[in-house]
């Protein structure tokens, strides 16, 4: 595939995976602020320990030989199919120690509930260990369209489980209900769409030989997954299961924008630099390209949020949830960075270098504990806020080695995001300024997004952003195709 194929490919493969978690997330988003008006903040943090524990299960199965899969260059069936089978025992061992655990868990937090749900939720452990390697097969031949009708079947699925359970008072059950529906369906759906089969094959040296990459992956997901976690774990054992809810609820808000854009860029931007992986300064030019449009997007849309969380919290989730309010400012200000982090952790990983990304992992994890530690004791807040002095830090540490390999310098790199960052400031002081209007919420809320959209785009343009003159191009050619395709039929 030359550069000019690729680079087409892997447009049509963003737009569809952008498509496809925007479709996602906007329903997902629909429901939880529904389910949010019907269910106590309780039950959020009740489902919120539970996520914790079998996010880290689930690395076991995402992370590590999916990603050693989508690597390598020459994987074929015999990979593949050695990974499924591998994965499914796997799956159901730790579905197993998670089923005998749930009682520990629950005398732990002093919940009754949590052994049951615990058993039920962990069900979809063992539904993802099927879906695993599918994934990995989509993503590294760049087949993301298959993505987009899996995720919407389930998730519009579960939206309407969830609300009816909800409304019936099924409580945490409904949340339940909502994820294990989702998971399943979303599983066959891509099960019958993707061609690709497990065939009756096996081979211990190529499992070795993939997890030689992909154990390095796996251990680095694992240590982040944990680490992330860990804050949870500490406010809900510490603190109070609202206050645990309030924490989340003001992550999950800017972190569905995140997930929109930050997962389309990863799952797209990881296969195609390894298809480049020996051409380092074709490397260096996607990464540069994928760091200016992620951050030309994420800075105006979390700064933007900041500056309307008041009025958008009010009206969304009402006044029970306000204490949210400053928490999701302070994820706002963390998501806006993770582009970065993305594009040139990725750069790291398509090189080969997994050792390297461990090593990377274990620096900020060590740095981050010690800052849990310091302020666990002190109040959510801090806790929360801790988490901005890390992601600073966690940015140089992953920025560096890009300085040798790919010769991307921190100037240049900074450089890249400033003029973004710049006119999402002015934006967001503009946007802040409507929230003294003494009018309805709604009201607030409708001329602050209105207001900043223009404001963004208007700037853009007047100053000839590079980045909005590419995004413009792309979005021209994508629309005339397709009007072209519809003539031709």
């Amino acid at each position: 595939m030359d550069h000019s194929e690729l680079r087409k490919n892997t447009i049509k493969n963003l737009i569809w995976r952008f498509a496809e978690r925007c479709g996602a997330q906007i329903v997902t988003f629909a429901v939880s602020v529904v389910l949010a008006r019907i269910l106590e903040p309780e039950v959020y943090g009740a489902i919120a320990i539970i996520t914790i524990f079998i996010s880290i299960l689930q690395v076991f199965i995402d992370s590590g030989l999916g990603n050693a899969l989508i690597q390598k260059k020459n994987a074929d069936d015999l990979d593949f199919s050695s990974v499924f089978y591998f994965n499914i025992v796997i799956c159901f061992m730790l579905y197993l120690l998670l089923f005998a655990a749930s009682p520990w868990i629950a005398d732990f937090y002093g919940m009754d509930i949590l052994t049951p749900a615990i058993r039920i939720l962990g069900l979809t452990l063992v539904i993802s260990g099927i879906k695993n390697v599918q994934q990995a097969y989509v993503s590294r031949n760049l087949l993301f369209k298959k993505f987009f009708f899996s995720t919407l079947a389930g998730t519009i699925g579960a939206a309407v489980i969830g609300i009816v359970m909800a409304y019936l008072g099924f409580g945490i059950w409904a949340l339940i209900g909502q994820a294990l529906f989702n998971a399943l369906v979303d599983t066959l759906v891509l099960w019958f769409t993707v061609k690709w089969r497990p065939r009756w094959m096996f081979s211990l040296e190529r499992l070795k030989a993939l997890f030689s990459y992909g154990w390095k992956i796996l251990v680095s997901s694992l240590i982040n997954t944990i680490y992330f976690d860990l804050r949870q774990l500490i406010i809900g054992r510490l603190y109070t299961s609202a206050d645990l809810a309030f924490y989340n609820r003001g992550q999950q808000i800017p972190n569905i924008i995140t997930t929109n854009i930050n997962t389309s860029i990863d799952s797209v931007l990881f296969p195609v630099l390894s298809k480049k992986q020996d051409h380092v300064q074709e490397l260096k030019a996607m990464t540069r390209r994928a760091i200016k449009t992620s951050t030309y997007i994420m800075w105006p849309a979390m700064i933007g949020l900041m500056a309307a969380a008041d009025s958008l919290v009010e009206v969304l989730l009402t006044d029970k949830w306000a204490f949210s309010i400053p928490y999701l400012r302070i994820f706002c200000f963390i998501y806006a960075i993770t582009p970065m982090q993305t594009a040139n952790i990725n750069a790291i990983k398509a090189i080969g270098k997994s050792g390297l990304y461990l090593k990377l992992e274990v620096i900020k994890k060590v740095f981050g504990i010690l800052l849990i530690l310091a302020v666990s004791q002190i109040s959510v807040f801090a806790i929360a806020s801790s988490l901005i002095l890390y992601t600073f830090f966690a940015l140089f540490v992953n920025m560096t080695p890009n300085k040798k390999l790919l010769g991307y310098q921190y100037k240049e790199q900074f450089q890249d995001i400033l003029p973004s960052f710049g006119l999402s400031l002015v934006m967001g002081g503009i946007v802040f300024l409507f929230s003294f209007l003494e009018i309805p919420n709604i009201l607030i809320l409708i001329i602050q997004v209105v207001t900043g959209i223009l404001v963004y785009i208007a700037g853009s343009s007047i100053l000839h952003f590079e980045t909005y003159e590419y995004l413009k191009s792309i979005i021209t050619d994508f629309i005339h195709k397709d009007r072209g395709k519809k003539v031709k039929v």
